[in-house]
């Protein structure tokens, strides 16, 4: 069997030392549409290095999302790439993540379920600086074809369908270049450059990163619902439902509750398709 579920679930933690500055950080926000107007004020805290503030979502990408690669070249893991798809995504903040930064990330398989047709595995990493920890990731990446091993089918992650009209609904255009510009950061997939590449993977043309989707829309609550201040997130959640195509707008929908924001983000062009789900944002 590909996946040894127990095997990997005992592995001993990988750790590797990560660094990023202000170029990392303004190279992220770049990718994520910061910028216009680019003498915005609200917007220079995202690009000038005078002013720089973090989205928290920079932990997705911060050391290159090794945490992530080296989950699924652990041991008792053993999977064809092409079966690997990005199912959800949270990041936990223990406090703001500063603009310069040296720290310790420790990665290891958390989890393994049994969905039946498919195995999700639950990828952790722990970043820990000189003062203490800073964040805890979670990737869960579904692997297609890998379930029926009679494992634990795992907790459910959906969400209640929020009620009544968003407090806040924006839309954010995905620009044509954005997908080129994101994986800067650190994804060199090719699905997300190459059309010819793409069209073996099933798509019509390259596809936004779901990572990218994830900090627009962390950016357009913070931006929005959270008075600009990132060091107010305190974990952020979403499942992947759908593709987002360079070009396609998101629009972004918000409920607020008391230290909560429920949202969903969904593809204009497309008829209102899917792109996150089951997404909260939960806040000071």
């Amino acid at each position: 069997m590909p996946i040894d579920a127990a095997k990997a679930v005992a592995a001993e933690p990988r750790s590797a030392e990560i660094t990023w500055d202000h170029k990392d950080i303004q190279l992220y926000h770049l990718g994520l549409g910061a910028g216009t107007p680019a003498t915005d004020p609200d917007e220079l805290r995202y690009t000038l290095e005078s002013k720089l503030h973090v989205l928290p979502s920079f932990a997705t990408v911060a050391g290159a999302g090794m945490g992530v690669v080296g989950g699924l070249s652990a041991p008792g893991i053993d999977v064809n790439l092409a079966h690997v798809l990005h199912g959800g995504q949270t990041v936990q903040l223990h406090r703001p993540i500063p603009v310069k930064g040296s720290a310790t990330s420790t990665s290891r398989v958390a989890a393994v379920y049994d969905k039946g047709k498919a195995a999700i595995l639950v990828l952790r990493t722990e970043v820990a600086d000189a003062d203490g920890p800073l964040w805890t990731a979670d990737a869960q990446i579904f692997v297609r074809g890998e379930g029926g091993f009679g494992g634990d089918r795992g907790p459910s992650t959906r969400v209640e369908a929020p009620t009544g009209d968003p407090d806040k609904t924006v839309d954010r255009t995905i620009r044509e270049d954005q997908a080129l510009l994101y994986r800067l950061s650190g994804d060199w997939n090719p699905l997300h450059a190459d059309p010819e590449f793409a069209k073996l993977a099933g798509f019509d043309r390259p596809i936004l990163h779901g990572l990218c989707s994830y900090g627009i829309t962390l950016k357009a609550v913070v931006d929005t619902l959270l008075d600009g201040d990132v060091s107010r997130v305190r974990s952020y959640a979403t499942r992947f439902a759908g593709v987002v195509y360079p070009g396609e707008t998101l629009r972004i929908r918000m409920w607020r509750t008391e230290g909560r924001i429920q949202v969903t983000v969904t593809a204009v062009e497309r008829d209102e398709a899917p792109v996150l789900a089951d997404t909260i944002v939960e806040h000071a």
